[in-house]
């Protein structure tokens, strides 16, 4: 029996691929590669190129294959571009889910993992933050995550197919021997873009507020490694082979790091000298999101290994150093 990852050709699901291949688990993936990279994917891992909006494609990866479980990680996640194109986050990430569910209950397939979000809880009403807390999503992005929380929630209840949805915070780093890594192709997250100024792409990492509630000034957040990610993909599946509830887990490390300690962090493991520039807060900016990961610890005995923020750069910088221009595509 195989695992189906669906958008493994990105980031996050790319270091999935890796993971689930070399805990033993058959794994296969389904990108339509607009955001994700071929090339991020192993030479023997069976690939389908193909949007999972479209029944044929998740018809023919069902018929072919016997799939034991789905990991979900197919889904736009640009916060600022859902504010603008909100109808193209709900189409994608909304349908997506779907098509996939009708897929899933056609073909008799009964679990699934979901890479959802913090964007789900909103602006938080406590620090860390609790799966039980509200959710009141501020953005188009969040709320898609919402619904498809909702959706698997219905379809559990109705038709048995088990979920885990696992609310990201912050990830961040790259697979340990640098072979993989992170490559946006519109960059939007810290940690590239600070390394971006060692690489030569920018002058400077521009610091959006010093002003905030926190102890330098600038915005914290909870940052986890890609590969304790996706060690929890792992131990959700496991999870529910055991016989597990349906149900959310927070995954964070518990402790925040600030913009600035991000920035000096990354001088040390690059060991060369990044510039910043101050800019002005971004409207939405939350001063502080941490989680609470207690549940995930207790539940499903997962703990960060890699928790030195100058460690998870490092292992960034080592993809970046060695691949500047990315995947190349």
């Amino acid at each position: 029996m195989a695992v189906l990852i669906c958008g493994g050709a990105g980031y996050i699901g790319s270091h999935n691929v890796r993971a689930f291949t070399e805990h033993g688990e058959e794994v296969i993936v389904v990108d339509s590669l607009e955001t994700g990279h071929r090339a991020s994917v192993p030479e023997g891992i069976k690939f389908y190129e193909g949007d999972i909006r479209n029944p044929e494609v998740l018809d023919q990866i069902f018929t072919e294959n016997k799939i034991e479980a789905v990991i979900h990680f197919y889904a736009y996640s640009l916060v600022g571009e859902s504010m603008e194109k909100p109808l193209k986050y709900f189409d994608n990430n909304v349908g997506g889910m779907i098509s996939l569910l009708e897929a899933m209950y056609k073909h008799g397939v009964k679990r699934i993992i979901f890479s959802s979000t913090a964007a789900t809880y909103g602006e938080p009403k406590r620090i860390p933050i609790l799966e039980t807390d509200p959710t009141i999503p501020t953005n188009p992005y969040g709320e898609s995550k919402r619904i498809m929380e909702k959706m698997m929630n219905w379809v559990n209840k109705l038709h048995g197919i088990e979920y885990v949805s696992l609310r990201y915070f912050n990830v961040a780093g790259a697979w340990h021997d640098g072979t993989i890594g992170e490559d946006h192709k519109t960059e939007t997250h810290l940690v590239p873009l600070i390394l971006q100024v060692p690489l030569g792409k920018r002058k400077f990492i521009t610091v959006y507020g010093t002003d905030y509630p926190t102890k330098d000034g600038t915005c914290i957040r909870d940052y986890i490694h890609v590969e304790d990610l996706a060690k929890a993909h792992i131990l959700a599946l496991e999870y529910l082979r055991n016989g597990g509830e349906s149900t959310i887990f927070n995954l964070g490390s518990g402790d925040g790091y600030s913009v600035m300690e991000m920035i000096n962090a990354a001088r040390t493991a690059t060991g060369l000298e990044i510039p910043l520039e101050i800019g002005a807060r971004r409207p939405g900016d939350p001063a502080k999101l941490v989680a609470d990961s207690t549940k995930a610890h207790e539940i499903l005995h997962w703990k960060p290994e890699i928790t030195r923020m100058e460690d998870i750069i490092a292992t960034a910088w080592k993809w970046h150093k060695s691949h500047p221009n990315g995947y190349g595509d």
